[in-house]
């Protein structure tokens, strides 16, 4: 009897220290959470338990971490983390952080984090966007930075709610927003007007038209005013967004244009657009009303009166519609105008693309027209 009570008292013993064990530890978490940050309960490698929620610059600050940043200046920064704290961690980076590398700056767009174990190392990728189109583009090693970027917090905001803004239309709006950059500075396609001379080459800051469109549309959305946006002012941008298949409906609805009221677009584009942009709403026609371009455009190559860049464009443009009907036209347009001639040449040459491009295809139909009209031609 008295070796269970002997046995009953050393249990108990044995059950108070290991409760004051779980005391002691749950103690160094709590002063290590106050010092260092929040807490979570959340796994690394499978395993459960208690870890401590910091922010990167906090981190780094407090001996938490080490690290080494590598960013390209555009749109990636890659963090090597390694655990330096005795307990697990969750190290997050929040969207407007900034790093450097020389006169480079960059900011993080996107928040991430990464969990790690005591000892354990790991990569957390980083989006990015360039806070200056004089960034050298290039891998290099990057530092944290203190420094604020105000004039992108609507933006960051914006991005947070909309994720499929893509890289390219955030970096587009950023530049918008801190240089106020012109079109011919970050669109692809060649200014109808020349290139313009600059200090700086933003070779690597060109995106798509559909990229150019979704910053416009961000920014107007943050109700920042068309008009203090350099890049709305080019009336190219316009007509290129309405021709390209990718962006149509998007620039339809940006420039509000509707169903009802672009053929009148387009008429009024060909007939009173600007100059340097004119013949493109030849293109626009042949993609979007084909059975017009069908009958319209050979009158316009045939017409000696007209302008020869209009009518080898209405020649490109009738190779455009990509439809089968529009490759005897061609041939025949090439026979009359004369291989010796500049519109003969371009006749035969629209002959050959449309045909390669039919074949290409495998089908004998339009790819790329979205609807026929009923509309007669008035031209």
């Amino acid at each position: 009897m008295n070796r269970k009570i002997l046995c009953a008292a050393l249990f108990g013993t044995a059950l108070v220290a290991a409760g004051l064990v779980v005391v002691r530890k749950g103690m160094h978490s709590a002063k290590f959470s106050e010092k260092h940050g929040a807490t979570a309960t959340l796994s690394v490698n499978g395993a459960s338990g208690e870890m401590i929620v910091l922010d990167l610059d906090v981190a780094l600050t407090q001996g938490s971490i080490k690290a080494e940043f590598v960013g390209n200046g555009r749109d990636t920064v890659r963090a090597h983390l390694t655990n330096a704290a005795p307990g697990a961690l969750k190290i997050q980076a929040n969207a407007g952080q900034v790093f450097e590398a020389g006169k480079n700056a960059v900011v993080v767009v996107h928040p991430a984090a990464i969990a790690l174990g005591p000892r354990q190392t790991g990569e957390l990728t980083l989006q990015t966007c360039a806070v200056t189109s004089t960034n050298r583009i290039g891998e290099g090693t990057y530092t944290l930075s203190s420094a604020k970027t105000p004039k992108l917090q609507p933006l960051l905001a914006y991005a947070s709610q909309h994720l499929e803004l893509s890289p390219g239309a955030i970096q587009t709006a950023a530049l918008a927003l801190t240089e106020n950059l012109p079109l011919s500075a970050v669109s692809r396609f060649t200014p109808a007007a020349g290139e313009l001379k600059s200090r700086f080459n933003t070779d690597a800051f060109r995106v798509e038209t559909i990229d150019i469109l979704a910053a416009l549309t961000a920014l107007r959305a943050m109700e920042i005013p068309d008009s203090s946006i350099a890049m709305t002012i080019d009336p190219q941008l316009r007509i290129e967004a309405m021709i390209e298949p990718l962006c149509h409906a998007a620039a339809m609805q940006y420039y509000n244009i509707t169903e009802e009221t672009e053929w009148e677009y387009w008429k009024g584009e060909l007939l009173a657009g600007a100059p340097a942009t004119r013949h493109y709403a030849l293109y626009g026609i042949a993609r979007f009303y084909p059975e017009i371009a069908l009958e319209m455009l050979p009158r316009w190559a045939r017409e000696p009166q007209t302008s020869g860049v209009y009518r080898i464009a209405a020649l490109q443009a009738l190779a455009d519609t990509q439809r089968v009907e529009a490759l005897p036209l061609l041939r025949q347009l090439a026979d009359e105008l004369g291989i010796d001639t500049e519109v003969g040449r371009a006749a035969r040459g629209a002959a050959e693309y449309l045909d390669a491009r039919l074949n290409q295809m495998g089908v004998r139909q339009t790819a790329v027209a979205f609807r026929a009209s009923q509309q007669l031609s008035q031209f």
